[in-house]
């Protein structure tokens, strides 16, 4: 599935539109590290890959920009668990095993 992502600085988060609706996550920058906060799809998009395409976008830019990740949403998390090639963007003493 394609995304088109767009990073809204003014409201902190990244945003992709689907159709009508808009998929995001909220995120707080400080310095070299993006905390990414939460990840919000719309129950009608649910289920449909929307939000793993998305964390995955948001991981490619935040490894472009050369930031540092916390994870703090729990959604993030448990896409870097699925995916463990994308841990090395993670802060160094963070754990996100189950």
């Amino acid at each position: 599935m394609e995304l088109n992502l767009v990073d809204i600085a003014s409201k902190k988060r990244y945003e992709a539109v689907v159709g009508d609706v808009t998929a995001y996550i909220e995120y707080i920058k400080a310095k070299d590290k993006i905390y990414l906060t939460h990840t919000e799809v719309p129950k009608s998009m649910e289920g449909k890959g929307i939000g793993s395409t998305l964390v995955l976008k948001v991981l490619e830019d935040i490894e472009r920009q050369n930031l540092t990740l916390v994870p703090l949403c729990p959604f993030v998390a448990h896409y870097l668990q699925k995916h463990p090639e994308w841990k090395k963007l993670v802060m160094k003493g963070i754990n996100i095993e189950d």
